[in-house]
């Protein structure tokens, strides 16, 4: 993982020592079962606990010989923990700690991106109250389409991150599964009793049909689910970005005291924290197909989904932390600017009323079809002239045949697109 985007305590977790500490701690659940089975003396997990250390570097030299991890590690510890080493990791094999201890991680890294997830929550809630009159121009295709609010814009960003801790809790709930059933499921040299316990020490759940592994397709949704609140961060980003272009200007991104936009422009405020969530996101899209790859193994099991399973659980976990910190930052001290937005919103000179007045004329007697015509002649001269839409309007004849001059004026206050925008909020507050 690259270091700049790595940000504790969710690093913690992907350590060489937190790897075998959870390695220890499934051998230690299985010894325990054992014992609680009497089927080993009692007291070999205590001293096994007592003399075992997480000795990285140990560990390492061994795996230069043997060319495998756990067999270096339950040499390791084996050399610590003198006659009871017969009894650690017996009746095992390598996938019943690698995978178990993978759910350990992965539940944990659930727990942490989850508890981010929802202070990010609490922000854009408290963002959305803020500016929820707050008028802005809505648009479509980038074009402007018709006036709403910012506070509407940011619930719809607080919309999607609630459901994506549904979905979050969900993938967790999916990877807290584990196996200790033996070298290819069947649990010919430990008793299904002895997972059972094992695993409710470590608060997971028997895979109820496992091969040598936990089936991949567990890993893969939870991966898709990081990568779908990945796209929502990014969603909210790109936003941003478009907000603060210079002839827009509406919102920007925090700016420090002493940052700097550009080494040769001084000028330059640019959105390069959204932007960086925009890569990111890429980022997590790519982690995804390699997991979906991953469930195809070979019979009971291949190891092909080794290797990039050391890459994409860290990874993943840990860029999708980096990112919810980061926009939870950018959305609590984002610049808005009001005034712009007002401005804005006059720029067509009045063509964002014109549905209003189209629904008008229908309403005084037109077909859809005539009122649109009338419409649409009227605001393509106001998109080449300096003149008002509402001053075209006034002057066409059959406009005026219909709609008096207080009525038209009337199709043009704004507060018109916002009079259910605390109707909306409310299906919210009952959440």
């Amino acid at each position: 993982m690259v270091e700049r985007y790595s940000l504790s305590p969710m690093k913690d977790l992907w350590t060489e020592e937190a790897k075998y500490r959870r390695w220890l701690e499934v051998e230690l659940a299985v010894t325990k079962a054992y014992e609680e089975l009497g089927m080993i003396p009692k007291g070999v997990t205590e001293r096994i606990r007592s003399n075992a250390k997480i000795d990285v570097e140990l560990f390492k030299k061994i795996e230069e010989r043997t060319s495998h991890d756990v067999v270096a590690f339950v040499e390791g510890v084996g050399s610590m923990i003198g006659e009871d080493s017969r009894f650690f990791h017996y009746g095992l094999t390598s996938s019943d700690v690698l995978d178990t201890a993978n759910s350990l991680a992965l539940v944990e890294a659930g727990k942490i991106l989850l508890e981010s997830l929802k202070e990010f929550c609490d922000v854009l809630w408290e963002a959305a109250n803020r500016y929820k009159h707050t008028p802005t121009i809505g648009r479509t295709h980038g074009v402007h389409a018709e006036p709403t609010s910012l506070g509407l814009k940011v619930l719809g960003w607080y919309s999607e991150m609630k459901r994506n801790v549904q979905r979050l809790e969900r993938a967790i709930d999916e990877v807290s599964y584990g196996k200790i059933s033996g070298a290819v499921g069947n649990y010919a040299n430990v008793p299904p009793e002895v997972e059972e316990k094992a695993l409710s020490y470590l608060g997971l759940k028997p895979e109820p049909v496992s091969t040598q592994v936990v089936p991949r397709d567990r890993h893969a949704f939870y991966l898709s689910t990081l990568a779908i609140v990945a796209a929502g961060i990014e969603r909210i980003a790109v936003e941003i970005r478009h907000l603060q272009r210079t002839e827009v200007l509406e919102v920007e991104e925090p700016f420090r005291e002493g940052q700097r936009g550009s080494s040769a422009m001084p000028h330059k405020k640019n959105p390069i924290t959204c932007e960086r969530l925009t890569g990111l996101s890429r980022m997590m899209r790519a982690y995804v197909n390699p997991s979906l790859e991953n469930i195809a193994l070979w019979h009971e099991r291949d190891i092909s989904h080794s290797s990039v399973e050391r890459y994409v659980f860290p990874d993943a976990t840990q860029t999708l932390y980096y990112m919810i910190v980061t926009a939870t930052n950018v959305v609590r001290n984002m610049k808005v600017n009001e005034e712009r937005m007002k401005k804005n919103i006059d720029l067509t000179k009045g063509l964002v009323f014109s549905q209003r007045v189209l629904l008008k004329l229908i309403e005084k007697g037109l077909t859809r079809k005539e009122a649109y015509d009338i419409v649409q002649r009227n605001a393509l001269k106001t998109w080449n002239s300096e003149k008002h839409f509402l001053e075209y309007l006034l002057e066409d004849e059959d406009v005026k045949k219909l709609v008096t001059k207080g009525e038209l004026e009337e199709l043009f206050d704004i507060s018109y697109y916002l009079k259910h925008v605390d109707h909306i909020f409310k299906r919210f507050e009952k959440e």
